[in-house]
């Protein structure tokens, strides 16, 4: 189950966090037209944890694959930020704004920083080149897996979209 481990990281009796649907969603899964409904959305949040940081959110099979990015997602071409990948987050998730609890996982206020949709240029194991077209951030980017494992790189392209 894809949100199996989202899902044992929290109590939802003590968080408004959104538990997520168990089937899973046909979005992303579709050829998809020219309708909003039919385009895939991307989340950036501002996590103000432990330490404040970033969560990127893109919508992938149904769930929200995400990577926490440190220092925030870049907005200039070829600055280069560690994004590190964490658990898949439900659809729903890309919506959520509010307090996790003092004592739960992830603990601290998340806010919506940007959000809208992208389009995915080229998909690989090791690699994502998307375009992403939100109200702050717009754009070629690339996801990169360096080390395969949790680390990536995340980085802006020169190219216009």
């Amino acid at each position: 189950m894809a949100l199996e481990k989202y899902r044992e990281k929290r109590k939802f009796s003590k968080t408004l966090e959104p538990r997520g649907d168990d089937s899973p969603s046909p979005r992303g899964e579709r050829d998809g037209g020219e309708g909003e409904k039919d385009k895939l959305h991307f989340v950036v949040q501002e996590h103000h944890a432990r330490n404040l940081h970033y969560d990127l959110r893109l919508e992938m099979g149904g769930v929200l694959k995400s990577w926490a990015v440190p220092k925030g997602v870049p907005e200039k071409p070829d600055e280069k930020r560690l994004a590190i990948m964490v658990e898949d987050h439900p659809l729903e998730y890309g919506n959520f704004e509010g307090t996790i609890p003092e004592g739960e996982y992830g603990a601290g206020t998340v806010k919506i920083w940007d959000r809208g949709t992208y389009e995915m240029a080229e998909a690989t194991e090791k690699a994502y080149k998307f375009i992403l077209r939100g109200k702050r951030l717009k754009g070629q980017y690339v996801l990169f897996n360096f080390k395969n494992d949790k680390n990536w790189l995340l980085f802006k392209t020169k190219k216009s979209t």
